[in-house]
């Protein structure tokens, strides 16, 4: 049987094709294209299907988007394109019960049990891991995005997606209410995406070169590079200037970030208690994860008040496998099928 699995993302669509046999799946293809290149999701299906040839042969798929899925349909962030189990099941010619649109972070739930502890996922705290609870995920990569993923008695997952992205943003230092008080003048309301995100880090971006230490100048070679590129490529570019130039507000910028995302990962910890695990996802985490280790993510992390020592006990894993959402789609898939 031949499973489609897909990871649809407001910048890059990755799709894949297995084969799956006596419960167990073998990849045949990945192909990864520029969303904006195409008018539809079912364009680079056609497309990619296409090129492996096989149109028409396709038993189940699973698609993970990011986007907010609501009775099987979804509005693809950053890009205007309108994703449907109905018509996907119509374009691959197979009934609608094999076809399964689900979010990006759902799908990262699926795929973590599937992770090689060695090469796929980098510890940076320990804990103490107990199987019987719960696993968290948080990412930024486009947005921020979270799950919580729970298991049955035969350690089977089952991913309750969130939106926890698009809280209210607490601060909790002096500059962090600065940083608020800066973006308040353009936004009614502020969520921690705004921040913790790639537009985020740009955002934050904004903000230090408004607001520079010991009149530190604007660096006129990083300007210039930002107004060369389009908006979803300002944060690799701000990060780029961080670890290869060690441009002095580009590092300010990324230890800002970094310690906005340890304090919202420790929230998510406290609020869900994932003593089996909590898990740093998306794009924008390997590329940093030097920094991540000298930074004050760690500390941001555990640094809340009386449940403080509490925080040293969830196991904290930075996944570098930037291909989990499309093997927990592929997981997905395969139990469709």
């Amino acid at each position: 049987m031949y499973i489609l699995s897909g990871d649809i993302g407001g910048t890059n669509t990755r799709l894949e094709v297995s084969f799956l046999e006596n419960g167990a799946t073998k990849s045949i293809a990945i192909r990864k294209y520029k969303g904006a290149s195409f008018n539809c999701l079912s364009d680079v299906i056609d497309t990619f299907l296409k090129e492996v040839d096989l149109v028409g042969k396709i038993d189940s798929a699973c698609l993970a988007v990011a986007g907010f899925v609501s009775n099987g349909e979804v509005e693809v962030t950053n890009l205007p394109w309108m994703v449907s189990e109905q018509y996907l099941s119509e374009g691959l010619g197979i009934t609608k019960d094999k076809v399964k649109v689900i979010n990006d972070f759902e799908a990262i739930g699926y795929g973590i049990e599937s992770l090689d502890e060695k090469n796929d996922i980098i510890t940076i705290q320990k804990g103490k891991k107990d199987e019987d609870t719960l696993s968290a995920v948080v990412g930024a990569g486009t947005g921020l995005g979270m799950c919580l993923v729970a298991y049955d008695k035969d350690h089977n997952p089952r991913v309750f997606k969130t939106e926890g992205g698009h809280v209210d943003f607490a601060p909790v230092d002096d500059e962090q209410v600065e940083l608020f008080r800066f973006m308040r003048k353009t936004f009614h309301r502020v969520s921690p995406e705004r921040f913790c995100s790639g537009y985020g880090i740009y955002n934050i971006y904004k903000y230090v070169v408004k607001h520079p230490l010991y009149n530190q100048p604007e660096c006129m070679e990083l300007r210039r590079e930002l107004f060369s590129v389009s908006d979803s490529d300002k944060a690799a570019v701000v990060v780029r200037y961080a670890v290869e130039h060690q441009e002095p507000s580009a590092l300010r910028t990324i230890d800002l970030f970094l310690s906005i995302y340890g304090s919202i990962a420790g929230n998510l910890a406290l609020t869900s208690l994932p003593f089996r695990g909590l898990y740093i996802a998306g794009g924008i985490a390997p590329r940093l994860i030097e920094q991540i280790k000298q930074s004050q993510f760690l500390e941001k992390f555990r640094d809340k008040g009386r449940m403080s020592n509490m925080m040293k006990d969830f196991p904290v894993h930075i996944i570098m496998n930037t291909d989990v959402g499309l093997i927990g789609a592929r997981t997905y898939a395969a139990s469709l099928a």
